[in-house]
């Protein structure tokens, strides 16, 4: 027979009760009448013995919340629920709101049939059981990744009103093995002038922006003309990630290859530096496919073994990945060690990178103009 209890830290009663497969659960009532949490707990089990539907489960506790609290509850399906969420979403940065999209329909994909009932029939088990089965595809990290959108998703469904516990809350992170951590190196000058001969002009002219900003790939192929000011030798961007409004210095060598580019005829305040690449990141919304083809040039510098991109392969963008010393993101580190070799302070390396941390930004405020500029020329000519 179903139950009630109390915890010492909250005002409300809980329901313990049976299901299906005689396992105990455990329920808020939302309720301090002790009579009526105990109806409620009456109600679950019958619910849980019974296999009722969704639909009449919903309405029956619908209606004893409403008698009890004097509010409706909320109602809908899981799939319609995510659709009105991922609207919500549409503020972030466009490859944030792909990553959300596809962790999301990874998840209804798993749910299968489930995905279209009530929110409320979701448990902590289901959630496991997907967290599971993308280890065995993921590495830890990205599993992780995965699931934390997975409970952003249930933390709205439950600030909303549309759940009363959050089967999320207590589904563990996958502990990060070791051998899953990517250790990047950053690229040595000898390594960069290889990468450099096997790159068509516009791979050349994203390599030599990445080295010199130190930023990341994403915001490499989205630089327009209007990014750059030739006569105040400048870039000027906000970084997809973070959002943060960048003012960086142009190294000597990165101005002199900039200046050679052909500018373009028409509207040149709005075209791209990198027309290809940045046609590719704002289709997508991710720099995926971008990130393969430089693989795929570190490839051809005989930095890096050739790999199929193919999710099918098990090694391509849905497969677990191998480490790999290497990548564009390497030469934003390789940035930061060239700076650092040639003494410039910590303080104004992170400035001009344009770091992230709250701490170091405290830092930013002493860093003047002059110290960045000086950071920028130390730069090495390749």
């Amino acid at each position: 027979m179903a139950s009630i209890w109390k915890h010492p830290k909250s005002q409300f009663w809980y329901a313990r009760y049976l299901d299906k497969d005689g396992r105990w659960r455990n329920a808020s009532t939302k309720s301090t009448d002790r009579k009526a949490a105990q109806r409620l707990a009456d109600e679950y089990e019958g619910a849980a013995k019974s296999r009722r539907t969704a639909t009449q489960v919903r309405r029956v506790l619908s209606r004893l919340h409403a008698e009890i609290t004097g509010e409706t509850l909320p109602s809908a399906s899981l799939r319609a629920f995510v659709a009105n969420w991922l609207l919500e979403k549409r503020g972030t940065a466009k490859a944030t709101q792909a990553f959300y999209k596809n962790s999301i329909t990874k998840f209804l994909a798993h749910l299968d049939a489930l995905a279209d009932d009530e929110l409320t029939m979701v448990t902590k088990e289901n959630i496991v059981t997907f967290r599971n089965a993308l280890q065995e595809k993921l590495s830890s990290k990205a599993t992780n990744h995965h699931l934390k959108v997975v409970k952003m998703l249930f933390r709205a469904a439950k600030r909303d009103g549309f759940i009363v516990d959050d089967p999320s809350e207590f589904v563990e992170t996958i502990r990060e093995k070791q051998a899953d951590k990517k250790r990047r190196r950053p690229f040595n000058l000898d390594e960069v002038r290889a990468v450099l001969a096997h790159a068509d002009d516009e791979w050349r002219s994203m390599i030599l922006c990445g080295l010199y900003t130190g930023q990341r790939i994403g915001d490499i192929a989205r630089l327009t003309w209007a990014n750059v000011d030739l006569d105040k030798a400048q870039v000027r961007l906000v970084t997809q990630k973070t959002g943060a409004v960048l003012l960086i210095p142009m190294a000597p060598p990165l101005r002199e290859h900039i200046e050679s580019l052909p500018a373009p005829d028409v509207r040149p305040e709005l075209a791209p530096l990198h027309p290809r690449a940045c046609a590719l990141v704002e289709k997508s919304g991710q720099s995926g496919t971008l990130s393969n083809q430089f693989a795929d040039i570190l490839a051809l510098a005989g930095l890096r073994k050739k790999k199929a991109h193919r999710a099918t392969t098990g090694e391509g963008r849905g497969g677990r990945h191998e480490n790999e010393s290497l990548s564009f993101h390497s030469l934003r580190h390789t940035a930061v060690t060239l700076l650092k070799e040639a003494g410039i302070p910590a303080a104004v390396v992170q400035k001009l990178i344009g770091h992230e941390s709250a701490q170091m930004s405290e830092l930013y405020t002493s860093v003047g103009e002059e110290a960045l500029n000086k950071a920028a020329a130390s730069m090495p000519v390749l």
